[in-house]
């Protein structure tokens, strides 16, 4: 359960795997993406829940990724994500495009075990051409017309998520980023980078445990001091502006993305894994 480093929690992931990703503000795993790229990962099916930023793009730029399923890739207020835009431009990736209730309410149908999820909203937008996926039905319970779209059920085969807790036993305190709980609940497995581990049982701290991931919904834990770093994590550090501003400018071209991967910044507290 608490794995030895981030190279050994990542190569759990095999090429070709499906693996959710948190919105930038909730904790993406930013060390273990940097570890995952390292091990040389490809093919990777992205599901961005409901979007991404940095995380995605370091996956991209490397050449991680096959197919990235979003309602959208952006560094927020640092600037378009410049591996994304440039792949798309090159037909480098397959864009399966949605939207944030779309990719939420399928998300919910995987954690519930069903197989797909009505949902209002859809129709009448051109994302229904390019989502063969997403079929509109009759609305069975309706007295006439009324059509209604489905979304076939999320079930990723990995979630992969930092946050700033885990303890001996497995468990994993997510704070306010309520949307790792639906993900670790859908995912087939979920691995985990954490601020710390702690000896004490998160799950018997009456004030903690509402906001504690149980550890039969998680497949490892490893330790990353810093683990989102250049992003912030809330109540831990604040994001890095100076260092999203380099990666937005040198990752306009492939060397310049190399060149920040290779020698860019670096936290001022060295990513440490244990």
């Amino acid at each position: 359960m608490i794995a030895e480093t981030l190279q050994e929690l990542v190569a759990q992931i095999p090429d070709g795997a499906s693996i959710a990703l948190p919105p930038t503000r909730s904790g993406p795993a930013i060390a273990a993406t940097r570890a995952l790229i390292e091990h040389g990962t490809k093919n990777l099916h992205l599901i961005a829940i409901p979007t991404s930023g940095l995380q995605a793009d370091l996956l991209i730029g490397a050449g991680c990724v096959a197919t990235m399923e979003s309602a959208g890739v952006t560094l927020d207020e640092f600037g378009q994500a410049p591996s994304f835009v440039n792949a798309v431009k090159a037909g480098a990736l397959q864009l399966k495009d949605t939207t944030c209730p779309a990719l939420v309410s399928a998300l919910q149908a995987g954690e519930k075990g069903i197989p797909f999820i009505p949902m209002r909203g859809l129709i009448g937008s051109d994302l229904l051409k390019h989502r063969p996926d997403y079929q509109v039905i009759d609305n069975p319970l309706a007295d006439g017309a009324d059509p209604i779209v489905v979304l076939p059920a999320i079930v990723p085969d990995f979630a992969l998520i930092h946050a700033p807790l885990g303890d001996r036993h497995g468990n994993v305190w997510i704070g306010k980023a309520r949307e790792l709980m639906t993900m670790a609940h859908a995912a087939k497995r979920t691995l985990v980078s954490v601020e710390e581990v702690v000896d004490e049982n998160l799950m018997a701290d009456e004030l903690r445990a509402p906001a504690t991931i149980p550890a039969h919904y998680i497949t490892a834990i490893a330790r990353a001091t810093r683990g989102c770093w250049p992003i912030g994590l809330q109540g831990c550090y604040d994001t890095d502006a100076e260092a999203l501003t380099a990666y937005a400018r040198m990752a306009r071209t492939q060397e310049g993305f190399d060149q920040f991967l290779k020698d860019g910044p670096r936290p001022a507290q060295p990513v440490a894994a244990e």
